[in-house]
């Protein structure tokens, strides 16, 4: 990395103009604090086109997403924007300001989201209808932060140059990307260490599950484990037990588009046992390890953006890497938005570091070893005792945290030169004290506070909710996007799905058969 670091400190500029986009998940609950059973409001506009407001597997579950820019303000003054105007046409109902989910009464209360009648919005309908088949609604409405992050093309091509090899640009930067994410995939622990915000849930989400883990009751309903950071990200949260066997290999784009395509096309008999199309009614897409792409469930992921009728893996084929999206992240209830700046400047820096970092090839026991550390994280972060494993030998938790952080100084120093300024040494070293002292991890805040208050987690997520709506409402002025131009947005996705359903020609099980061929 010494090398790199020289490199970039002679010429700071090559690291401007980092861009960003954040996808963002809220569950829309009513005032008595249970999920809305409401159908998506209709001032938000057409779930199926409307690229920034939208709702994910359930019409109560809400979907923000900011356009890709380079400025952070930017993007977050557009994130709230977009909290404020969904706001104003929920009525009396909240967003959730929490990752796992209010009180929720069972699996019949989460109506799946509905996307209108053209084949495309019955396909995305029916999708989620597999995820719950497969999976259960109630895994489904956890919610979570997408941080989607790209390096600059004149980056790229400088470090092609570095490179000196006889690659092309673009395998040169896809190379890159996969240096990236192997690298933090090793490291990936530090998030939810860091950033883990659901240390607890509710009683009526952990009677959806069969768990062995020792959680503690407090007050009427709420259950912790004392050391957690992320239970989102343990096997009680958002994940995929059968895609254990799903070897994803993240040493070559061939190695990775061929591993995607294996899943695709793997029979799984449990899946099986359910049936795709019974008694002339569609249950899943397919029964195969995954139904499309999106199902592959993995903290980060290579993507580029596809164009028309174009899928996922075709667009990586065809133009490579452009961008990595981390999905590791909890909804931070202590932020109006759900994500801070300093999360964002944060993550920037890791990127960088773990792009600089030596990269060797992540085999299978890499991926164990990963996975066992973001187990230990989630868990037991916060235990003082707690160790991470680096290549087989275990390391105190907190001594590994320290030296990463304090080896990333140096990324943030060459970041700062190029933004101007100091931000990215002063979200840094509000990490380092993280580290130094737990108790101001986020997830510590979240159980001290109930502590102190005597509240339940529930009781604690309706008191954010309602502050965090009557702040956003009580704003003057937008920051980036007006009300107007939003409700503009809202009424011509409406029309755009309009035209798409006026287009379908071909019956939906030919659409299908097209769409998988």
């Amino acid at each position: 990395m010494t090398r790199y670091i020289s490199l970039l400190s002679a010429q700071p500029e090559l690291l401007k103009g980092i861009q960003h986009g954040i996808e963002k998940e809220s569950l829309r609950i009513s005032p008595d604090g249970k999920l809305s059973q409401e159908s998506h409001p209709s001032g938000l506009g057409s779930a199926l086109t409307n690229s920034l407001v939208t709702t994910d597997f359930a019409e109560s579950l809400v979907e923000f997403i900011t356009p890709v820019s380079d400025n952070i303000d930017e993007t977050l003054g557009q994130l709230a924007d977009l909290h404020r105007f969904a706001y104003q046409q929920m009525g009396s109902e909240l967003l959730w300001p929490l990752s796992m989910p209010c009180f929720v009464g069972g699996e019949a209360d989460i109506r799946i989201a509905e996307y209108g009648d053209s084949n495309i919005g019955k396909m995305k309908t029916l999708y989620r209808k597999g995820l719950h088949h497969r999976y259960g609604s109630v895994m489904q409405v956890i919610a979570g932060v997408h941080f989607n992050f790209s390096l600059p093309a004149h980056f790229w091509q400088q470090w092609h140059q570095w490179q000196a090899g006889a690659e092309s640009l673009q395998q040169s930067q896809s190379a890159g990307y996969l240096a990236m994410l192997r690298n933090y995939r090793r490291l990936g622990w530090l998030v939810p260490y860091l950033f883990g915000a659901s240390p607890a849930l509710c009683g009526s989400f952990l009677q959806q599950k069969n768990s062995a883990l020792p959680f503690e009751k407090m007050g009427q309903g709420t259950y912790y484990l004392p050391y957690a950071t992320s239970l989102r990200m343990s096997d009680l949260g958002y994940t995929n037990r059968a895609q254990a066997r799903l070897q994803v290999d993240y040493n070559s784009l061939t190695g990775y588009l061929a591993s995607v395509d294996r899943a695709l096309h793997t029979p799984e008999p449990r899946f099986a046992k359910i049936g795709v199309k019974v008694d002339g009614e569609y249950r899943q897409l397919n029964s195969n390890l995954l139904q499309i792409e999106n199902e592959l469930y993995a903290p980060i992921r290579p993507k580029r953006v596809a164009e028309s009728g174009e899928k996922p893996s075709e667009a990586l084929a065809r133009g490579g890497i452009e961008y990595i999206e981390v999905r590791a992240l909890d909804v931070s209830p202590f932020h109006q938005t759900g994500v801070s700046a300093d999360e964002i400047r944060f993550l920037d820096v890791m990127l960088v570091y773990c792009l600089l970092q030596e990269s060797p090839v992540l085999d299978c026991d890499g991926l164990s070893e990963a996975t066992r550390n973001i187990t230990t994280t989630v868990l037991y972060g916060r235990d003082p005792n707690a160790q991470v494993e680096v290549s087989g030998q275990l390391v105190g938790l907190k001594v590994r945290a320290m030296q990463l952080l304090s080896e990333m100084r140096a990324v943030a120093e060459v970041m700062d030169k190029a933004a101007g300024g100091y931000d990215y040494q002063a979200a840094l070293a509000k990490q380092l004290a993280k580290v130094e002292d737990p108790d101001l991890t986020p997830s510590a805040r979240l159980l001290n506070e109930m502590q102190q208050r005597s509240m339940d987690n529930g009781c604690l997520g309706m008191h954010y909710a309602e502050s965090h709506k009557a702040e956003l409402l009580a704003q003057q002025g937008s920051n980036f996007y007006s009300d107007d131009a939003l409700q503009k947005v809202a009424q011509l996705s409406v029309e755009a799905q309009k035209e798409i359903e006026s287009e379908s020609s071909v019956d939906f099980e030919q659409f299908l058969a097209d769409y998988f061929a």
